[in-house]
């Protein structure tokens, strides 16, 4: 699986979202991410800035009541 896996590309919203990971998560041994280096300034976690951007998921909905199952053997009088 790893040798089929390495022989394809990465599609293009993979690749963004591993840069996004790369540039504003993983920090090195002096806590500074490659954004905090470039742009000169600290900012907020990623996982925050996911949270402002995305719309909070709509209310799943009500569960609807099952209709009765029918008996598979009928009882027979004796």
């Amino acid at each position: 699986a790893l040798h089929h896996q390495g022989r394809h590309r990465l599609s293009d919203r993979k690749l963004a979202a591993l840069t996004a990971v790369h540039n504003y998560h993983i920090r090195r041994a002096d806590g500074t991410t490659a954004a905090e280096r470039f742009f000169g300034r600290a900012h907020e976690t990623l996982f925050a800035q996911v949270l402002q951007r995305m719309p909070l998921p709509p209310r799943p909905a009500r569960r609807r009541p099952r209709p009765p199952k029918p008996p598979y053997l009928m009882p027979v009088a004796a």
